[in-house]
């Protein structure tokens, strides 16, 4: 079985760039937890085999359409170990059809207490707001090719709510047809 290593070109590289960003920022890594990580797949291929093979790792809390094409979420057997703490998620997002995007792992998120203060706190820091207007209010900062989102729910308290409120949209039965693995 591949290690996550493997399976995700180097996560450790990754997070010390993300830690190293906030850090050059002026952020601390201690703000709150890293709740999970987000790959964007290059292709429904590498989706689906990514899919598979996270499985094994970690359970699927979700599955669903998000943005016209499917994201699934996975939370570690065994948290990713982290400059931010142990992170327990994992977010697989599938390609948008005919959009071009850097494929690999892409974003962090944290979870804050607090968006308004944490902007407050750290008037300096270039905080993308774009994100505060929406269902899931966010804090994004660019940390080329990188970024690091804050929110002030997990991923997978989310995800609970949003079960719960029915307003998961299933992946389409047909959606990868003719692209298994």
């Amino acid at each position: 079985m591949p290690t996550l290593d493997e399976l995700l070109g180097e996560p450790r590289q990754f997070l010390d760039e993300l830690e190293q960003g906030l850090l050059d920022h002026g952020l601390p890594t201690t703000l709150g937890p890293m709740d999970h990580i987000c790959y964007r797949a290059a292709d429904q291929q590498e989706y689906l085999r990514l899919r598979s093979a996270l499985a094994r790792v970690g359970d699927c809390l979700v599955e669903g359409m998000i943005g016209n094409r499917p994201i699934i979420t996975f939370q570690f057997h065994h948290p990713l170990a982290s400059p931010f703490g142990p992170i327990p998620c994992i977010e697989l997002a599938a390609p948008k059809a005919g959009k071009q995007h850097r494929y690999g792992l892409e974003h962090g998120e944290i979870v804050v207490g607090n968006l308004t203060l944490l902007q407050e706190s750290y008037p300096e820091v270039p905080f993308n707001t774009k994100g505060l207007q929406g269902p899931a209010p966010e804090l994004t900062l660019a940390l080329p090719p990188y970024q690091v989102k804050f929110h002030q729910r997990s991923l997978a308290d989310t995800i609970v709510l949003e079960i719960a409120r029915g307003e998961v949209i299933p992946v389409p039965t047909d959606y990868f047809k003719d692209k298994e693995i």
